[in-house]
């Protein structure tokens, strides 16, 4: 899938500052089960960003 494609979003936690973020999009069948976590820089979008598995996106996100 292209990272075009995706609908990428911030964090609730980010601010309007412009500053540091990073943008999720979530990919998967047309049955909408999420099968990839699509991570990127949002100061660089057409950089290649990073692809984890909903499992680890949900461990990292868990880790305090």
């Amino acid at each position: 899938m292209s990272t075009e494609a995706l609908q990428w979003f911030k964090s609730t936690y980010s601010g309007d500052e412009g500053g540091q973020c990073l943008e999720v999009a979530h990919s998967g069948p047309q049955s909408g089960k999420v099968t990839v976590v699509h991570l990127r820089d949002s100061k660089n979008p057409a950089e290649p960003g990073l692809r984890v598995s909903p499992q680890a996106w949900a461990a990292f996100t868990a880790a305090q």
